[in-house]
């Protein structure tokens, strides 16, 4: 099966929250012995763990104020692939999360792939993608195609799964939010999962997200675009705040994270407010090439 990784799908607008399993308010899922057995919805929402700042996306939007925006939903999947996962497997399980846009509505864009650089989690893949309301990402969670390629496609090849969710904003025009265009056909997916400390969420957090969203729009020639929210996905609760940015090459991903820009504002805004962090990057491959 040939992929086209960032191939987008145009759905109706729609005016939550949802994890395909049940589980106990941790952000990891553990899928051993799960084996046949139906995968439930877990229909909490979260909103008494945490008080959540800037719950307005445009609070972190240094963009010009004459763009019109748009919100969307962003939802992030990381995969802990099993230690002997063969690559016809790992084709199987990526094949079959990438054709989930061809069988419901709802999803606008999508990109994944095999984690690069490695990361002290062990995260193997990562699964981005883009809803335009929380309510097309609930009836995604509910799918039960979806459900049935978890238990048939994913989970049998992982030990562990992490949901997280967040909503953003992105200029108003279909190329941003559809991530449409030859830029977004290939590039570096960041996905950054952040916890930030309880007693800096009132001020610093807040501080820390809005230099990093104004550094993001500070480097357009490396940098197509990047999404900033608070997680409200309850499996993940852990995490307070997630992070996506689409690089346009390897070399503009490694430019922009070795830059002194990006250090000198991590050091001074994120390194003394942040408790955990998850960060994963995986390539983008051109459309119409194979996956492995």
């Amino acid at each position: 099966m040939q992929i086209h990784h960032t191939q987008t799908l145009i759905s109706s607008p729609k005016p939550f929250n949802l994890i395909p399993f049940s589980v106990n308010k941790t952000p990891k899922l553990n899928v051993a012995g799960l084996g046949s057995r139906v995968l439930k919805v877990n229909r909490g929402l979260r909103s008494k763990n945490r008080n959540v700042i800037c719950a307005a996306a445009d609070r972190w939007s240094f963009d010009d104020d004459a763009k019109r925006k748009r919100k969307v939903v962003e939802h992030v999947s990381l995969i802990k692939g099993k230690e002997d996962l063969s690559v016809e497997q790992e084709k199987d399980m990526l094949d079959y999360l990438y054709t989930t846009q061809y069988q419901m509505g709802g999803i606008v864009s999508i990109s994944l792939g095999r984690v690069a650089g490695g990361n002290d989690d062990k995260y193997s893949h990562g699964i981005y993608m883009r809803f335009q309301t929380k309510e097309d990402l609930m009836k995604f969670y509910e799918n039960q195609f979806y459900v049935g390629v978890l238990r048939d496609h994913v989970v049998p090849y992982c030990h562990e799964i992490i949901n997280a969710d967040f909503e953003s904003e992105v200029e108003d025009d279909m190329l941003s939010i559809f991530r449409k265009g030859e830029e977004f056909n290939y590039g570096v997916e960041l996905v950054l999962l952040i916890e930030f400390g309880k007693s800096s969420l009132d001020g610093p957090a807040e501080d820390a997200l809005l230099a990093l969203s104004k550094l993001t729009m500070d480097f357009p020639s490396l940098i197509v675009q990047a999404t900033i929210g608070s997680n409200f996905n309850i499996s993940s609760a852990e995490y307070t705040h997630g992070v996506v940015i689409r690089f346009r090459s390897t070399e503009a991903f490694q430019m922009f994270m070795n830059s002194s820009e990006y250090n000198n504002m991590w050091r001074s805004k994120f390194q003394p407010n942040v408790q955990k962090l998850l960060s994963v990057h995986f390539s983008i491959d051109p459309v119409g090439t194979e996956l492995m």
